[in-house]
């Protein structure tokens, strides 16, 4: 049936639904590049919280969402900002987040890294952003997890240049127990994080990451770059040293990135692999044989809703990437810690659908339409 969907201008124009979806299957494992999806969480839809309340997760449906990525072979980056780390998921919530699924990945064989940060501050002494840190990469290595160390508001606020993150993220280094990838998010991102590295010139911010990973490089697996611009992580990941993976955090550019050149490709960390994950692992199943045109052919078609979904201010896309998860019918509900369903509009919810639907990436699309059709009635939009 139609429905009549509001574009940005609030006018309403007819969609007729996709009624199949695309057909994908799960495979052998990745052999050509190390994937990994950051996955979001399931709020409790029936706790009585408000946006300032810890949050309160359905740890069944949010589990069961990581399982879900798992069985098509795909790792997961876990309790990183897809999660709402630091925008409605504290981090009392993401230290239990992170041992459950540590736990889960072990019972069913998956890959899994584990963001570290020092979201229990605001702001402190660099001893109290050390400690910060130390405390929630010993809860990450004790549950057997790789450590993913995020960028940190508290360091931004404190350090007073590139020689105080030199002397953290090295102190850092020396004591972690296995080789970590090393997180760069740009301020589009999380503005709290502008002038990371020691300065707003990305030059001079590339310079001193560089430095910080040629001091060690045995103990850094790869970087995680999330800075939206394509060319920056190519010149970027051909200074890295041997033997170091960049991983593309960019949800613009990712095809090309992890398609690569004649001179080396990224891996791949994406928040956008979220809603595309069966999409995404047959893709790389397709790079894995060779075939790069096959891989673009899958792929290139998903950037349209990735750049959508990932439009300024761009730390608000956990809530388009919420509302798929609900449409596809991996929960129940679209709720969100924190209140966050409530940080896009209507139009935009409207497009994502329609650009989504037109991917196949709804399992039943009959399902994904009569959830958009409730959500518009909702609206007071009679579809």
């Amino acid at each position: 049936m139609t429905l009549h969907l509001p574009d940005a201008n609030g006018t309403l124009r007819a969609y007729e639904p996709r009624t199949e979806p695309l057909a994908v299957t799960a495979g052998a494992p990745f052999t050509s590049r190390t994937v990994f999806s950051a996955a979001h969480v399931v709020a409790d839809p029936y706790a009585d919280t408000t946006p300032d309340s810890p949050a309160a997760v359905d740890w069944d449906a949010t589990l069961a969402f990581r399982r879900h990525l798992w069985s098509h072979g795909l790792g997961v980056a876990e309790a990183m900002d897809t999660a709402q780390r630091g925008m409605g998921l504290d981090w009392a919530g993401a230290a239990e987040l992170i041992r459950r699924s540590a736990a889960e990945a072990k019972a069913v064989g998956g890959r899994i890294a584990c963001g570290v940060g020092t979201d229990q501050l605001t702001a402190g002494s660099l001893a109290e952003v050390r400690a910060a840190y130390e405390e929630q990469l010993a809860v990450v290595e004790e549950s057997g997890a790789q450590a993913i160390l995020m960028a940190s508001r508290a360091l931004a606020a404190t350090a007073q240049g590139p020689e105080d993150y030199l002397e953290v993220y090295g102190h850092l280094l020396r004591q972690a127990a296995e080789p970590v990838i090393l997180h760069w998010l740009g301020p589009m991102f999380d503005p709290a994080l502008e002038g990371y590295w020691g300065s707003s010139d990305l030059d001079a911010a590339t310079d001193t990451f560089l430095e910080v990973i040629a001091a060690h490089p045995d103990k850094v697996d790869g970087i995680k770059v999330s800075l939206l611009d394509a060319q920056r992580e190519i010149d970027l990941r051909r200074r890295l040293p041997h033997g170091v993976r960049c991983y593309t955090g960019d949800d613009f550019n990712y095809p090309e990135l992890i398609a690569g050149d004649d001179q080396g490709f990224s891996h791949a960390l994406l928040g956008i692999f979220d809603p595309l994950g069966p999409l995404a692992a047959q893709a790389v199943r397709v790079l894995d044989t060779g075939n790069t045109d096959g891989f673009r052919a899958l792929l290139d078609p998903t950037v349209e809703l990735s750049r959508h979904l990932f439009r300024a201010p761009t730390r608000f896309y956990k809530t388009g990437v919420v509302f798929l998860a609900w449409l596809a019918g991996h929960q129940s509900h679209f709720t969100m810690v924190g209140g966050l369903q409530s940080a896009r509009s209507l139009p935009h919810f409207a497009r994502a659908y329609e650009l989504a639907d037109g991917l196949g990436l709804f399992p039943d699309p009959k399902l994904a339409e009569e959830r958009m059709r409730t959500l518009l009635h909702l609206y007071g939009v009679t579809p």
